[in-house]
């Protein structure tokens, strides 16, 4: 990360609610080709740090990624400074500030994020807390988790933006609210109980729209990805429903890292 931050962008995407085990099946069932052509090894097994938005997004921001379910002592990529981490090397980016977001903003970078679910709102104290690290937030209802079609609008928000900001080194968050409940609507047409079925549906949409946002990044510069859930759901196993509560459906998430290359002009 120490030579990646002085010559590529940063994306930093979240898929909200997106349990591991329903992107498993999904990429190996041939539903996720743009995802595929993005890392074509799949997910990695991981370990949220938060068993609901917040608590996840808050470690997050503070260099607490998902860690491998195989080496939780795995090196992080990046950290605030912190006396004692054993997960902290000399590859690991180290921010001076208490927080990435910042840190990547000292850096020279210019921090935008492209909220989903309810607590990148803006609409309640408690809304601005998270979109509050960035230097410009933006969220619409359209963007939010009753919009079936709110992947198309927030990577249409994000190309605009990468557009706009063509000559700033970025550093992009996007909340991807597709997979959060409700999301029966990708599956059934009357309204019924949210599922795994129904989960990998919506997370089959968002592959959908992804090349919207993969066209608007190659047009840029060399951008570097990490792509994963910040917590899962259960949908009645062991009967437990929802987040925000310890169990595996909860805590196993899927990650991936790639590198999407702009595109030169004899590509386009």
């Amino acid at each position: 990360m120490n030579e990646i931050v002085n010559r590529m962008d940063v994306l930093f995407m979240t898929l909200d609610s997106l349990r591991y085990d329903v992107a498993m099946e999904a990429f190996a069932k041939g539903m996720l080709p743009n995802f595929k052509s993005l890392f074509p090894e799949g997910w990695q097994q991981c370990h949220s740090p938060g068993s609901f938005t917040f608590a996840a997004h808050q470690a997050f921001f503070a260099g607490f990624l998902p860690t491998p379910a195989d080496d939780p002592k795995q090196e992080r990529l990046f950290a605030a400074q912190f006396m004692g981490s054993e997960t902290t090397t000399k590859n690991t980016l180290v921010f001076e500030t208490p927080d990435i977001v910042t840190g990547f903003e000292a850096k020279g970078y210019k921090t935008l994020c492209i909220g989903g679910v309810g607590f990148f709102n803006k609409q309640t104290a408690l809304g601005t807390v998270l979109p509050s690290y960035f230097r410009e937030s933006f969220w619409e209802p359209r963007f939010g988790v009753t919009e079936k079609r709110s992947a198309e609008w927030q990577f249409s928000k994000a190309a605009q933006l990468l557009e706009e900001n063509a000559g700033d080194p970025l550093f992009l968050f996007i909340n991807v609210s597709a997979m959060h409940q409700p999301n029966w609507f990708y599956l059934h047409e009357q309204k019924t109980a949210d599922s795994r079925e129904s989960q990998a549906a919506a997370l089959q949409y968002v592959d959908s729209q992804l090349p919207r946002l993969i066209n608007a990044l190659k047009k840029k510069r060399d951008t570097f990805c990490i792509i994963c859930s910040d917590h899962g759901t259960a949908y009645g196993e062991d009967q437990y429903s929802g987040h925000r509560l310890g169990h595996s459906t909860v805590w196993d998430v899927p990650l991936a890292t790639c590198i999407i290359k702009k595109e030169t002009a004899n590509e386009r």
